[in-house]
């Protein structure tokens, strides 16, 4: 097979799956000596990329499909990684009629398991379905974390107050949805038993949770949620000594830094999406088993049962206990 000498990948969205395909872009990159590696994704999504040096071009997503496709053929690829694998890639991939590598989504089984709540998909990593497309292409695992480029050098001091100087802990409280986050009560309760200061990260979306829980919690406790940027927040993950995050893309995004992570799971399950914690050296992966789990694919606005139980009834003490040991 003749190796080609300008490759385009594609994943629209969302934070998780795209930092999900950074080893990909490596291996690509450093495995096909000499080949121009592009990628295109969403504007939103464009700071993923930006300063990644396994990326010789950003392209991004443009406001009609078809002037996205234009620029896709004044590139002259010579093959196309589809790593969305949806109507919009299959819509590129035939008006482009490049020679292409396809993800495979296993939407069906993925429905099925969460319809029937068994596990039908074997627990393989994202990352490694993702590899999956591109093997073809003689392209194998480098066995590297995920990639992730801070964009300038940041002062912790002006960031954070001074008694975190000597060390915290990060606990990511944003996600999207509703039965991904703990009850701000449950949140209290860790920051409180926790050994150490906590810089609590997040959007907007969550200052006021964050206000309401370092209000509670005590001093200890600094909400930095919707007052820096995200750049920031992945530098104050970087220099954390241990990481408490939902399933959200920062709590992904930290994986890049190899810090320990407490992975905690409400009504959706690491296996059934393949992301739970990848090439880090300690992790915890924190959830309950009750019938109703998981609930979502994604998450909900609210718990349909009413009960929450799927966060409620986490046990914190083995949250807190791992994080002490770092």
């Amino acid at each position: 097979m003749q190796q080609p000498q300008k490759i385009l990948v594609i994943r629209f969205s969302s934070m998780g799956d795209i930092i999900y395909t950074t080893p990909v872009v490596r291996c690509l990159k450093e495995q096909l000596p000499g080949t121009e590696v592009h990628f295109l994704t969403k504007p939103a999504f464009r700071y993923i990329y930006e300063g990644n040096p396994y990326v010789d071009k950003l392209l991004l997503l443009k406001d009609t499909l078809d002037a996205t496709i234009r620029e896709i053929r004044e590139e002259q690829y010579d093959c196309l990684v589809d790593l969305h694998s949806n109507l919009r890639t299959a819509i590129i991939k035939l008006k482009t009629g490049l020679k292409s590598y396809t993800y495979n989504k296993q939407t069906i089984k993925k429905w099925l398991s969460l319809k029937l709540r068994r596990q039908l998909l074997p627990p393989v990593h994202l990352v490694d379905r993702y590899l999956k497309a591109v093997a073809p292409l003689g392209i194998k695992n480098d066995n590297k974390p995920i990639d992730y480029f801070i964009k300038k050098a940041y002062n912790l001091n002006a960031l954070l107050p001074a008694v975190h100087a000597g060390g915290y802990i990060a606990f990511i409280i944003g996600a999207a949805h509703f039965t991904k986050r703990m009850p701000n009560d449950k949140i209290v309760a860790v920051c409180r038993r926790l050994n150490k200061p906590v810089v609590l990260l997040g959007g907007n979306d969550v200052k006021e949770n964050g206000t309401y829980v370092a209000d509670v919690a005590g001093d200890k406790v600094f909400n930095a949620c919707g007052s820096t940027s995200l750049d920031e927040s992945v530098f104050l993950v970087a220099k954390a000594d241990a990481v408490i995050g939902f399933d959200t893309g920062l709590t992904h995004i930290a994986e890049a830094f190899n810090k320990p992570i407490a992975s905690i799971w409400g009504s959706t399950i690491p296996e059934l999406l393949g992301v739970q914690p990848y090439k880090i050296d300690h992790s915890l992966v924190a959830g309950v088993t009750i019938s109703c789990r998981p609930c979502s694919k994604y998450g909900l606005p609210k718990c349909p049962l009413g009960h929450f139980k799927c966060m409620k009834d986490i046990d914190e003490k083995q949250i807190v206990d791992f994080c002490s040991q770092y």
